[in-house]
């Protein structure tokens, strides 16, 4: 941890020394709500987000926070080793090809429905959970879609010379559905309350005992389990775009990890709810996965189970430039060149490309080096060839 502030209701730990203005002014929004327990914690790649850093943790008694979780619910990371030790330039960029013809991205769905097996298997089919039931159609043909902004598909090689696959997605229009269903729901019920909480700081929550939070947890539990299933298909999807180019390859388990949800936990003698927004769980031994930028490496992770994180760790590098702004000041020759010189096959072409080009994040080493006491580094991703979507 690099710092404490203690002028809030509670204190606000914060495991990086740069935390820019807004996250810093959302961060004390957090400390002073009443149900928050015991302190919030802010992680080394936090920035500005709504109404709650990403990059934040908090845990609540009696009540939850919808934009605490946000509206890519479930969104996280994925990650199979094989034991192929040699692919070329050449079948990378064969298997970049047939990864993109078997997986969409950005705003793009399957042209007709997976099969309903793939889906999650909660009982949905009832009164409390209107949004997922309504959208379950349309994300039959989103399942196994990797979205836009920053989700990615990467080949990557570790430290011993393995070949990974990593992908970072989410629960798709699905999540956002339900994510913004229920903030408006809670901004409503916060107004006839006369919520002493600000409007303005996007923090509208749900006491746990209304019919309304129940709803919103056994939606937004869907959600992670729908992104999860999402992972998995494009996982299955491009192991079967491997066996196709390379011969006798085997995949490992997977190893799944989310990082925008809210869970019952047990922290300081009390079960509470652990919001994490762009924060990932870290117990003692958890594995973990926390993805660099593209150009920069990634790591495999071990929780040390650091109670004052509430047991949670960075989802990523985190920003440092918003999109629009990275747009404008990055130079895209000198971020064409990083990824030249890394030998890294990539899709950056334009100035467009440039909100997710390396340079709009953090530094990765300097992110490991804020949180050595949250976790131990398990093994170090090299990127190979990257899909953004």
């Amino acid at each position: 941890m690099n710092k404490v502030i203690t002028s809030e209701r509670v204190p606000i730990k914060l495991w990086l020394n740069d935390i820019e203005d807004g996250a810093l002014s959302q961060s004390i929004n957090l400390a002073n709500l009443p149900f928050v327990f015991k302190h919030v914690a802010i992680m080394p790649d936090a920035h500005q987000g709504y109404g709650m850093p990403i990059g934040g943790i908090i845990a609540t008694k009696g009540a939850i926070i919808p934009n605490a979780v946000g509206v890519d619910i479930g969104c996280g990371m994925c990650a199979v080793r094989t034991d192929l030790q040699e692919v070329s330039q050449d079948q990378l960029r064969v298997l970049m090809g047939k990864i993109r013809e078997v997986v969409p991205v950005g705003f793009s769905h399957h042209p007709k429905d997976q099969d309903e097996k793939l889906m999650p298997h909660n009982e949905i089919e009832d009164d409390n959970a209107k949004i997922v039931c309504k959208e379950y159609r349309s994300a039959l043909r989103q399942i196994g879609t990797l979205g836009g902004g920053n989700h990615f598909i990467e080949i990557q090689k570790d430290s011993e010379g393995f070949i990974w696959v990593m992908i970072h997605s989410g629960s798709r229009n699905l999540g956002k559905k339900v994510a913004d269903h229920y903030n408006k729901i809670a901004v409503s019920l916060n107004e006839m309350w006369h919520s002493s909480i600000p409007k303005e700081h996007e923090l509208a929550f749900l006491p746990i005992e209304t019919n309304e939070a129940g709803s919103y947890i056994k939606e937004m539990q869907y959600c992670v389990d729908f992104a999860l299933a999402n992972r998995k298909l494009m996982m299955e999807n491009i192991k079967w775009c491997f066996t196709d180019i390379v011969n006798h390859i085997e995949f490992g388990d997977i190893i799944n990890i989310a990082h925008n949800y809210a869970r019952l936990e047990h922290h300081y003698g009390q079960n509470v709810i652990v919001h994490r927004k762009g924060a990932t769980s870290a117990r003692s031994g958890e594995i973990g996965i926390i993805p660099g930028s593209q150009g920069t490496k990634s790591y495999i992770v071990s929780g040390l189970g650091n109670a004052e994180s509430f047991m949670s760790c960075s989802h990523g590098a985190g920003r440092k430039m918003g999109r629009k702004q990275a747009q404008k000041e990055l130079s895209l020759e000198n971020e064409v060149k990083r990824m030249n010189d890394m030998g890294v096959i990539h899709g950056i072409r334009n100035a467009s490309d440039l909100d997710e080009a390396a340079g709009a994040y953090k530094d990765i080493d300097v992110v490991m080096n804020n949180q050595k006491d949250l976790v131990g580094i398990v093994t170090e991703l090299t990127p190979l060839a990257v899909i953004k979507g």
